[in-house]
């Protein structure tokens, strides 16, 4: 059997009943349609997944597409199409070379295509969804192909339709615009800013804000490093909880708030757990709290998958004895629960 540990970033998981190597699109659907109605588990880069000791009872499909297709319009900008297996950062670095402005904030974000509209990834000031036209999937239920309009992906803050129906839809491709430029919009995302040299709402060249989001996620722990342990995790572990204005209100001084166009408030899930007690470092088993960052959880070198849950159990548990707020995780858990 095929130990899941080969195949994730945080080195942990047990064996996979089946294990199955895909790369174009028929293949993908035809192990899709062989497993049948059993459980099926999709992996590309393997980075935000916690598996199970056990492993995973079924088939696992590890999909390594690569496929580029572009369309280039000097007034609407450029349309791409990308193959799920492709490599997240790969794909930016290409856009911003080919002169494609808009994902540079996303740089250096684990993991593939194809789980991007999923979890609608995001970081300093954007999420993926901006630029996201439509998305390819075979529907498990329907046993067909379907494709989603942006609006039917129900993109929200980490989450989509996609993620509120696991198991239902595989991504097979991803289409993006983006528009021709040298410069980004305004950067909105203050650390971002500050390390750019510019001021909250100026520009900065997209080459430029790509290297900086990179350092910044270096000095995070949050670029995957094969030679640095403390980098052998999932990325963030936690999302930023988003909370009514009653429960913001009670926050510390201090605490970050960011209101959300529904009313309520968005707050800092690490601002959090640095003020409950939890510190870089911490240990348990043979899991350990980053010593750059508490929202990235590791695997010292021996960690079992028990270990980084049972860590990331008692983040959570700091937290709402000190801020009565759950913090619900964004790492993908199977066979495991918090």
């Amino acid at each position: 059997m095929t130990n899941l540990r080969d195949y994730t970033s945080l080195r942990v998981g047990g064996p996979a009943e089946k294990f199955i190597e895909v790369g174009t699109e028929s293949e993908i659907i035809a192990a899709i349609e062989a497993a049948g109605d059993s459980s099926i588990l999709i992996i590309g880069g393997g980075t935000n997944i916690l598996v199970a000791d056990s492993g995973f009872d079924g088939t696992v499909i590890r999909i390594n597409s690569h496929s580029i297709k572009s369309e280039v319009d000097a007034c609407s900008g450029a349309t791409l199409t990308i193959g799920a297996g492709e490599n997240w950062d790969e794909f930016v670095a290409t856009s911003l070379e080919r002169g494609f402005a808009g994902l540079e904030t996303l740089s250096g974000i684990p993991g593939t295509v194809g789980a991007a509209p999923i979890q609608n990834i995001g970081a300093y000031g954007h999420e993926v969804a901006e630029f996201i036209t439509r998305v390819r999937t075979y529907d498990r239920q329907a046993k067909a192909i379907k494709t989603f309009t942006h609006s039917e992906c129900e993109f929200e803050y980490r989450n989509s339709h996609f993620k509120a129906h696991p198991g239902r839809y595989v991504v097979l491709d991803v289409q993006f615009n983006l528009r021709l430029g040298e410069m980004t919009t305004e950067i909105t995302y203050a650390e971002l800013a500050n390390k750019l040299g510019i001021v909250v709402g100026e520009k900065a060249p997209i080459a430029a804000t790509r290297q900086a989001v990179l350092e910044l996620r270096a000095a995070k722990g949050m670029l995957l490093n094969p030679s640095d342990r403390d980098s052998w995790s999932a990325g963030s572990f936690f999302t930023n909880p988003i909370v009514s204005k009653e429960i913001a209100a009670k926050l510390p001084e201090g605490a970050p708030q960011w209101p959300t166009a529904d009313g309520r408030v968005k707050t800092s899930a690490a601002w959090l757990i640095e003020h409950s007690g939890v510190h870089k470092g911490d240990t348990h088993g043979g899991a350990r709290v980053s010593t750059k960052h508490v929202l990235a959880l590791t695997n010292a070198g021996n960690a079992t998958a028990v270990d980084i849950a049972e860590l990331a159990k008692s983040s959570q548990e700091s937290v709402y004895e000190k801020f009565g707020i759950t913090l619900e995780a964004e790492v993908n858990l199977v066979g495991l629960t918090l």
